[in-house]
């Protein structure tokens, strides 16, 4: 007997490997998948205004990185001895008006450098409720706990989403027109929504998300977390301990499955090679002045310049420098 549903991966046509440039944007799904994929040496940009819920959010951030805007004071407002973003995740929030446009703006540069270079794009939908700042009638990524009446909050309709996606998508293609672009829906249920309101805003995404993929089936394509997690691994031992969130073993085994789905078996080797520098790196030696101790750190160098030698396009940089203060350290005692 089957006591599970397994989840059909959907077959892409195409991989992602080290020498490709990405971005992942969107909710707490994106930020996970976007973490593991740069520990693993994927070249990305993941997040550049911090955690987003919404669609119209993260398209609204998109459309900033392709037009260059730069952050001023006039962006931001101040409540409870902070400086926010409306657009922002509340790590950027700050006492010091300078820091807060400092850090916003650093990280706009980075990622407007790589997003005319992309060759893939990871965007995670979380909801389709929305709150417009009644103010100036625009939608906001983060309220910042501000008082519930300076809002109005509403659900997203598939079409609105369709329509906004359609334009930006064919701004994306115009720049690049062999970009992929990844759409998911995250498997986080929004509880304060209701658990019908949930599904209804998870239904609404998931159609504006078929919708896409009609209209572009050379370069939409959807990965099935929200399936995986709600079908698949339908049991509260794979969540976390809110009973909402993933756990990490759920995470791994969404992992497991997106690997399976976009890496190459050359991409797996190079992960591998990675993987066993890490360990060797994270090695705790008996005696750390001992010479064999710096002979096996003189490998790790060996190993991380055949690395670079092999793979140029991997940034190894800090495995290197990790390595040069451990050997110091090595030598110093």
């Amino acid at each position: 007997m089957n006591f599970r549903t397994v989840v059909e991966l959907p077959k892409q046509g195409f991989f992602i490997n080290h020498s490709y440039k990405g971005l992942l944007m969107g909710s707490c799904f994106a930020q996970n998948i976007g973490t593991l994929m740069v520990e693993n040496k994927f070249r990305c940009q993941v997040n550049p205004y911090g955690i987003l819920y919404n669609p119209l959010s993260v398209s609204t951030a998109l459309r900033e990185m392709l037009t260059g805007k730069q952050y001023t004071p006039q962006d931001l407002f101040f409540y409870r001895e902070c400086f926010h973003s409306y657009m922002h995740h509340g790590s950027f929030s700050s006492s010091s008006l300078d820091e807060c446009l400092t850090q916003i703006n650093s990280r706009l540069d980075e990622a407007r450098t790589a997003v005319t270079q992309l060759d893939y794009v990871i965007l995670t939908f979380g909801t389709s409720w929305v709150y417009t700042l009644k103010e100036t009638g625009k939608v906001v990524s983060n309220c910042h706990k501000l008082p519930a009446d300076r809002f109005l909050r509403r659900m997203l309709t598939v079409e609105e989403i369709f329509t906004d996606y359609t334009s930006l998508i064919y701004t994306l293609l115009q720049q690049q027109p062999n970009l992929k672009i990844i759409l998911t829906v995250s498997p986080i249920r929004h509880l304060k929504d209701g658990l019908h309101g949930n599904q209804v805003s998870k239904a609404t995404l998931l159609l504006a998300i078929n919708r896409l993929q009609e209209a572009f089936p050379d370069s939409v394509f959807y990965f099935p977390a929200y399936e995986i997690v709600m079908d698949d691994l339908r049991d509260y031992r794979f969540y976390a301990d809110d009973m909402v969130h993933p756990s990490s073993k759920a995470i791994q085994y969404i992992w497991a499955n997106f690997d399976a789905l976009y890496f190459s078996k050359e991409t797996k080797q190079i992960m591998h090679e990675c993987d066993d520098v890490h360990k060797a790196l994270a090695h705790k030696p008996f005696r750390i002045e001992a010479e064999e101790y710096k002979l096996f750190l003189g490998q790790i160098v060996l190993k991380i310049n055949r690395l670079k030698e092999k793979y140029p396009y991997l940034d190894v940089q800090k495995e290197i420098e990790q390595c040069c203060i451990q050997l110091n350290q090595s030598q110093s005692k």
